[in-house]
């Protein structure tokens, strides 16, 4: 294991958990608007509905930022893999060995490859 690829872990998981606080707050707000305007006037209520949006966008770009901020460190650094950690699973085999000089990729989906992180699209156009 490399402790990009921990760093990169852990950074998914915290995207996940931001997305989960985002979706809590729109049922909420959708909740809020379907059981009718109790408080205050559609505008406020779309205003409510854009600051989760806003307030997930900026959480997001803080975490790029402190995870760039920190890679671009480790890259200046230096810091190579933090080193092998074997475990051993179910038959005996050792997961984590160098083979040929490398470091293999951490174990996932068939093949041991990594899963490729979606791209975010262009803006359409209006």
């Amino acid at each position: 294991m490399t402790s990009g690829w921990m760093r990169d872990v852990a950074t998914a998981q915290a995207v996940q958990r931001r997305l989960q606080v985002l979706q809590f707050d729109w049922a909420s707000e959708g909740v809020r608007e379907f059981l009718g305007p109790a408080e205050g006037t559609a505008s406020e209520a779309a205003d409510r509905c854009l600051a989760v949006l806003r307030r997930f966008s900026e959480d997001v770009t803080e975490l790029v930022r402190v995870e760039t901020a920190d890679w671009m460190v480790e890259f200046r650094t230096g810091a190579g893999p933090l080193g092998i950690q074997s475990a051993v699973v179910p038959g005996g085999r050792q997961e984590g060995t160098v083979v040929q000089g490398k470091f293999p990729m951490p174990p996932g989906p068939a093949g041991g490859t990594r899963p490729n992180m979606p791209r975010q699209r262009p803006p359409e156009p209006r």
